[in-house]
């Protein structure tokens, strides 16, 4: 059973000719988040569950939503539902 939602790799190609990676500029916020999270420690911050519980649904990864939320946050997008749009 896998410990965490598992995505779509960003450089894996699909049906179509386009990568996720081809729609965003390389001056685009998203890939200095993207960058800035992934080199912080989630668990020595004090994030719970970086390491997946064994049980029940798996999560999707602390370092994803904190994703989504400084992405949220440097757009003035407050809402859950509106980011999920």
């Amino acid at each position: 059973m896998k410990r965490f939602v598992e995505g779509v790799a960003r450089s894996q190609g699909t049906l179509f000719p386009d990568r996720l990676e081809d729609w965003i500029g390389d001056d685009n916020p998203v890939r200095a988040i993207d960058v800035f999270v992934d080199e912080l420690d989630l668990g020595g911050l004090g994030f719970d569950r970086v390491e997946p519980l064994a049980t029940g649904r798996p999560a999707y990864h602390p370092a994803d939503m904190l994703k989504l939320y400084i992405y949220g946050y440097l757009n003035r997008v407050q809402s859950s539902r509106r980011l999920e749009r």
